[in-house]
């Protein structure tokens, strides 16, 4: 199957192309194309020249268009989850679950279009402003360069397509690429639903080629990306006055106080830690419990994890399959042997299958670790002891990354003051840090980024604010 490039409506064929493989197999799904600087140059034009007609499109008709693509990806969902299956490698039933995921934020970002809207200023409040109507209107910002990731190919460009194409933007879209594919999916529907051409345009490539075009290039008026710290500060020293948001992951933990209920928390906690095989910007991977459950916590933790099942991601009952490349296999391996030799106990995992790493679990990890300190971005979660939520909260905020933490408490006053204390973008309360839903306001603190994701919120980012004044004389 040989793809095309995606530019102002059409199916352009590339110069170039190279074989896409499956993760789990290294068999070649795909041959993708390679897009040349031109192919980008021409895509960013299409987007700059529909930029008015998308401006000018009624909220209504936005809406319905993206009512529309909810509609056809909700016939086409088994299609779409195969897709994310065959392409990143991620288990079937957890690809269905980032397909109906897509459709709630195509879904959000249409109710989310009929939205927007200003506000109506008292000018009188201040001396010289009598005799004066202020009102305020949210404008598209124009051409939005989107790069996305490999961990949620669907889900992630729809939380970058939907607000823009709510409030009237035009993009270029730069998916990753390995998982091209889910992009070039996206587009075929959004042609059916109605966009109009030029509105959304798919170049694939490398990053620091293609991207770094989409960055530099003035008629491009915002970046919004989801990556790496690396990638991401890069981004943000060569986009100038541009607007950019950032959702760049973490290191993030949860709390465990004493009391609790571990019977429903534990299988919270496993699926937190190792859905998706860890390539989750929120997945759990510290565990701080306090001493008096530690011991208890640790063994139904472990017992959990020898439940899952590793295998074919297109296969319903894997629960594990492989990592997105052999380079991430090795690096994790790689942080659990160094772990291993500073004094780390592996309980469960440290091994491989193929490219899978199977589900791993550390205790008496130390803060400097590559597994505790670093986003480990794999199958692997430590669970160290502490004495107090107090102590745990200290532990938690001793790290770079500030996206989203969780705390398991039955004391309300612990709870709050967590809250109040956590370094983070967003404390989940009784709660894993890795829950989202796709109409919450979504971002980090410190190296997890700027701006916020989001429908709403990202509209916010998309938008500029312009005030109107009118003298009544």
């Amino acid at each position: 199957m040989r793809k095309k490039l995606f530019i102002d409506g059409k199916w352009v064929k590339a110069e170039k192309y190279t074989s896409l493989l499956s993760p789990y197999n290294e068999k070649i799904i795909a041959e993708i194309p390679v897009a040349t600087l031109n192919d980008v140059d021409q895509a960013i034009a299409a987007a700059y020249h529909a930029r008015e007609k998308m401006a000018k499109m009624p909220k209504h008709e936005r809406a319905k268009i993206l009512e529309n693509v909810a509609s056809l990806l909700e016939q086409r969902k088994e299609e779409a989850a195969h897709i994310i299956a065959q392409e990143s490698a991620k288990p079937i039933r957890t690809a269905l679950e980032e397909v109906n995921r897509t459709i709630q934020t195509y879904k959000f970002s249409s109710e989310e279009a009929k939205r927007i809207h200003g506000e109506t200023l008292p000018l009188d409040a201040a001396p010289g402003g009598e005799n004066r109507i202020g009102y305020t209107i949210r404008e598209p910002i124009g051409v939005i360069g989107a790069i996305t990731p490999f961990n949620f190919p669907m889900n992630l460009v729809a939380h970058k397509v939907g607000p823009a194409i709510a409030s009237g933007n035009t993009i270029v879209l730069k998916p990753a690429s390995q998982t091209p594919l889910s992009a070039f999916f996206i587009a075929e529907l959004l042609q059916e639903a109605g966009l109009p051409d030029g509105a959304l345009n798919v170049v694939t490539g490398r990053g620091s080629l293609i991207g770094n075009q989409i960055v530099q290039d003035e008629r491009v008026k915002m970046i919004t990306f989801t990556g790496s710290p690396q990638v991401g500060i890069a981004i943000r020293n060569k986009a100038g006055l541009k607007r950019v948001t950032l959702e760049l992951g973490s290191n993030s933990a949860v709390i465990i106080d004493e009391g609790v209920d571990l019977r429903s928390i534990v299988p919270r906690c496993v699926k937190g830690a190792f859905s998706n095989q860890g390539q989750v910007c929120i997945s759990l991977q510290r565990i701080y419990v306090h001493k008096n459950i530690y011991e208890e916590f640790v063994d139904r933790f472990v017992s959990e994890t020898r439940t899952l099942t590793i295998g074919d991601p297109l296969h319903a009952s894997t629960d594990i399959s492989a990592l997105i490349s052999k380079n991430d296999v090795q690096r994790v391996l790689n942080w659990i042997e160094e772990a291993k030799q500073a004094g780390a106990t592996v309980a469960t995992g440290g091994d491989i299958t193929g490219n899978i790493v199977h589900p791993t679990v550390l205790l008496h990890t130390k803060p400097d670790m590559k597994v505790s300190c670093q986003e480990v971005f794999g199958p692997v979660v430590l669970i160290n002891k502490v004495a107090s939520v107090e102590e745990a909260i200290q532990f938690v905020n001793d790290s770079r990354y500030g996206l989203q933490a969780g705390i398991y408490t039955n004391h309300i006053a612990r709870a709050l003051d967590a809250a109040e204390k956590l370094e983070v973008g967003g404390v989940m309360i009784n709660d894993i840090p890795t829950f989202r839903v796709d109409h919450m306001p979504y971002g980090g603190v410190k190296e997890s980024g700027i701006g916020r994701e989001g429908i709403k919120y990202a509209i916010e980012e998309m938008t500029e604010l312009k005030l109107v004044v009118i003298n009544r004389q």
